[in-house]
């Protein structure tokens, strides 16, 4: 087969080979794959309808459509794929304990707490750690997440557990799943007097996905309507068979609100870990692990929550979190003392990072500042030209002028600021999650940690974007500064208040539906002839009411033989009024038309705005 032609240039054409691309590449780094000049394979894109420069990020659609048209298969690598490769070429290994079986030793199983919102996960973490954290948390939803590790004494022997806090209500899906893949055992709490609700059941599939071991803790026993084995039957449905039923999940009935059975519950924890996981980890090595949240603190920078998987992390080693790195200036525990190290599965909070990490983002200690700049810079280019290629909207040639012409299609700029970055990422995700139909569109233009500065304002003013604030405010002059430039900022401590009020703005873009309402209808009874009126429908009302001003229609033996009529006028004896209610006689005036007879139906409607459901 020839190869394809632009402009009198032969391009190569592939025979079916692959060509692996990372996410966000553009037409440059294909055409360098295949020894092609950039703007020819921008003249091909041009003749598929697609208008693309040669340096633009492009979606996965795009590199595979042209791999398409010029036979070749295009592989994009995976985030996961591509950072080992990146970490492959400083000869770093992520996530292998070194060494042989000789260098592991037993480590804390690392448990996350996860169940429907109300279930009681926040109090009974409470219960666990003897703290409260219900009081501080707005709406009693849990808005970060966080790591606490507690001791349990089984078969006299100290055991301890490390928890990963993973907030409570559904819009914080994204960290709820990534909290299952940092976690070795999940422990999923059903309310005894409610049952399997949606997010139990949502729940439950994170865990199974991420492919970890199920306790149940049924909590509220002491709740009126309390039926424990009723919860035991519903999740045998889905999979999880009690021991006592001949199963292999072992069930906890508690009450965190009385700390009843709580120790059983950490028990059962220990005695699922031993039994099905084999939880050993190199506390020699490099620490490696995962970042599980990060914030702006205003005295102490940013600050990041970890918890070490496996080696061991000390003060002054030379970090890399996601696209942030720096010298670990101190580390406290998570009763906020100083300490010196942390070994596998303690979770410590990390100071002295250059910025705020990703929730979820892994972290790995390396020799040298150098090599952890480059690798944190190189992460970050990546992670910029995903997000670049994800925000470019594909627009073909034939739809060019359609998109262009305002109110084509419609689009909300926003800019999300928060208190975290485990909160930030996950209201951005629900966000762009919100399905409000194909004519309006949502786009996140920037999003970050910290207090809503100068330069967001300048950012939202010149594209007309609104700003979130997700516990934060607006620092220095950026208050003042967005109520000269007329920035809408608007500020949040619940999340799913947010998510509410944006949905409401989005639906308040689309362009109204409307629907017919019937109002009334009316018989002909007798035909009074006016020179000045022309002619007047003496009616009886059939059923519901007939208005002034509204539209009607005229209806004989059936058929509709007039649409778009007007109620012009409308008497009762020699009044006017603006009704006539059902049963009442009247008279009304058509206006222009005057084709009516006796036995004739006028019936009255008006086009009521649609409410978008």
């Amino acid at each position: 087969m020839q190869a394809p032609s632009v402009g009198g240039v032969m391009l190569p054409r592939g025979n079916g080979e692959t060509i692996r691309l990372s996410r966000g590449a553009s037409l440059t780094d294909f055409a360098e794959k295949i020894n092609a000049n950039p703007a020819s394979l921008v003249a091909v894109m041009m003749n598929l309808g697609e208008m693309v420069t040669a340096t633009q990020s492009v979606s996965d659609e795009t590199l595979q459509l042209l791999g398409g048209e010029m036979n070749y298969t295009v592989q994009i690598v995976s985030p996961e794929e591509e950072d080992r490769e990146l970490l492959e070429s400083f000869d770093i290994e992520f996530g292998e304990n070194e060494g042989g079986e000789e260098m592991l030793v037993a480590r804390p199983p690392v448990v996350t707490v996860m169940g429907h919102v109300d279930h009681g996960k926040t109090r009974l973490l409470d219960a666990i750690r003897k703290t409260n954290v219900v009081a501080g948390e707005a709406g009693g939803i849990t808005q970060h997440i966080g790591a606490y590790q507690v001791a349990t004494e089984v078969n006299e022997e100290e055991r301890r557990i490390t928890f990963i806090d993973t907030p409570g209500h559904e819009a914080f899906t994204a960290m709820r799943a990534r909290g299952a893949k940092s976690t070795d055992i999940a422990i999923l709490v059903v309310a005894a007097n409610d049952g399997v609700m949606p997010q139990t059941i949502e729940a439950l599939n994170h865990a199974k996905a991420a492919d970890v071991p199920i306790v149940v803790a049924v909590n509220k026993i002491d709740v009126e309507g309390a039926d424990p084995t009723k919860v035991r039957g519903q999740l045998t449905e889905f999979g999880l068979v009690a021991e006592e039923y001949g199963g292999d999940t072992m069930f906890v009935d508690i009450s965190a609100k009385q700390g009843l059975n709580i120790d059983k519950l950490l028990e059962a924890v220990v005695l699922t870990a031993d039994a099905a996981l084999d939880l050993r980890a190199n506390a020699e090595q490099d620490a490696q692990g995962i970042a599980i949240e990060a914030h702006l603190d205003r005295g102490r920078g940013a600050v990041a929550t970890v918890l070490v998987q496996r080696g061991t992390l000390r003060v002054g080693d030379t970090m890399v979190a996601g696209d942030a790195y720096g010298r670990v200036r101190a580390m406290l525990d998570d009763k906020g003392q100083n300490v010196e190290e942390a070994g596998p599965s303690t979770p410590v909070l990390v100071l002295g990072l250059t910025n705020v990490p990703g929730a979820g983002d892994n972290f790995l200690v390396v020799d040298e500042d150098r090599t952890a700049r480059q690798i944190a810079e190189k992460r970050a280019a990546r992670e910029r030209n995903a997000a670049f290629a994800k925000r470019t909207r594909r627009v073909s040639l034939e739809d060019l002028d359609k998109v262009l012409k305002a109110g084509e299609i419609q689009q909300l700029n926003l800019i999300i600021k928060g208190d975290a970055s485990g909160s930030v990422e996950a209201l951005e995700s629900s966000l762009l999650q919100l399905d409000v139909g194909e004519e309006v569109d949502i786009r996140v233009l920037h999003r970050g940690v910290g207090a809503v500065t100068e330069s967001d304002i300048n950012l939202a003013s010149g594209s007309d974007a609104i700003v979130i604030g997700f516990n934060v405010r607006a620092e220095g002059r950026a208050t003042q500064m967005a109520e000269r430039e007329g920035v809408d900022v608007r500020y949040y401590s619940v999340i799913y208040q947010a998510i509410e009020e944006i949905e409401a703005a989005l639906k308040g873009m689309l362009k109204p539906e409307y629907e017919e309402v019937e109002l009334g209808t009316a018989e002909i009874r007798e035909i009074f002839r006016s020179s000045k009126l022309g002619n007047i429908a003496g009616v009886l009302i059939r059923s519901g009411e007939v208005k002034r001003n509204t539209k009607a229609r005229l209806i004989r033996d059936g058929k509709v033989i007039a649409e778009e009529l007007n109620i012009v006028g409308l008497r009762r004896f020699k009044d006017d009024v603006t009704e006539i209610r059902e049963g009442f006689e009247g008279g009304i005036n058509l206006g222009n038309f005057n084709d009516i007879k006796i036995d004739d139906v006028i019936a009255t409607y008006e086009m009521r705005e649609k409410p978008r459901g």
